[in-house]
């Protein structure tokens, strides 16, 4: 039996109850009947809530990795950038061999079906610097690099000399596959207050509850107040941005 998915239910339920308000509040400004609004607005929450429903389970079909997957993949690659290089190769080499690759060392070089493959793990993007030095040691020689991610200067170095690259994701896939995650990882933390931990922050989708509740305060209140319009509005925008939080925000 399948475990339920407490998130997805939850942010079905939320978007519903957004649409629910904000209708019966626009309803009963126009003086639609208690009675009607109610039934319109529980017909309304109901369609949004399948509606979204439908997105957030596209959605989710989508992602390659969810939030424990994303957090166990980062340790690795803290791993890596902090393991000696040795141990790094020896460690993807067993990975390769127990996913049936034909791949050996040979002195401080990798190879992966006669490919050399260099593990190039650092806390920073690899810049193009640092393609252009592997393309000046290897010359014409095919290669692939495995690394955590690489700077678009790179990319563009990387497709223009044909050097494969093995990503973040791969690498985690690799190891999950073969079940050859190196134990115990070097787990230190790196604390580091950037401009995009500050805006994950503003745009975590937890904000959407407080932009809920203030939302749906002002639409309730536009029910008992002679210039309902502000209320209405604001409130409306207040929805909105929660929704759009909820939907878009990052996972926190």
């Amino acid at each position: 039996m399948k475990k339920i998915n407490f998130s997805f239910v939850s942010d079905v339920l939320f978007y519903g109850a957004c649409a629910f308000v904000l209708a019966l509040s626009v309803l009963r400004y126009f003086r639609v009947p208690l009675v009607l609004s109610l039934g319109a607005s529980v017909a309304i929450g109901l369609t949004v809530s399948m509606a979204a429903g439908f997105l957030l389970y596209q959605k989710n079909k989508k992602r390659l990795l969810s939030r424990r997957e994303r957090e166990a993949r980062d340790k690795l690659m803290l791993h890596f950038a902090l393991e000696k290089p040795e141990r790094v190769r020896a460690q993807l080499l067993e990975a390769f061999l127990a996913d049936e690759k034909n791949a050996h060392c040979f002195e401080d070089e990798l190879c992966i079906e006669d490919t050399p493959c260099v593990p190039i793990f650092s806390l920073e993007p690899v810049s193009a610097d640092e393609i252009a030095r592997l393309i000046r040691k290897f010359g014409d020689r095919k290669i692939m690099i495995a690394c955590r991610e690489t700077t678009q200067e790179a990319e563009k170095l990387l497709q223009a000399f044909g050097i494969e690259k093995l990503g973040e994701n791969e690498i985690y896939a690799l190891f999950e596959r073969t079940k050859k995650t190196p134990k115990p990882l070097i787990c230190g933390e790196v604390p580091r207050r950037t401009g995009k931990k500050k805006l994950q922050r503003a745009f975590s989708k937890s904000n959407a509850h407080p932009f809920f509740v203030s939302g749906a305060l002002l639409l309730i209140m536009s029910l008992f107040t002679f210039f309902p319009i502000y209320y209405i509005i604001s409130g409306s925008v207040l929805l909105l941005l929660a929704i759009t939080t909820r939907f878009f925000g990052y996972a926190g």
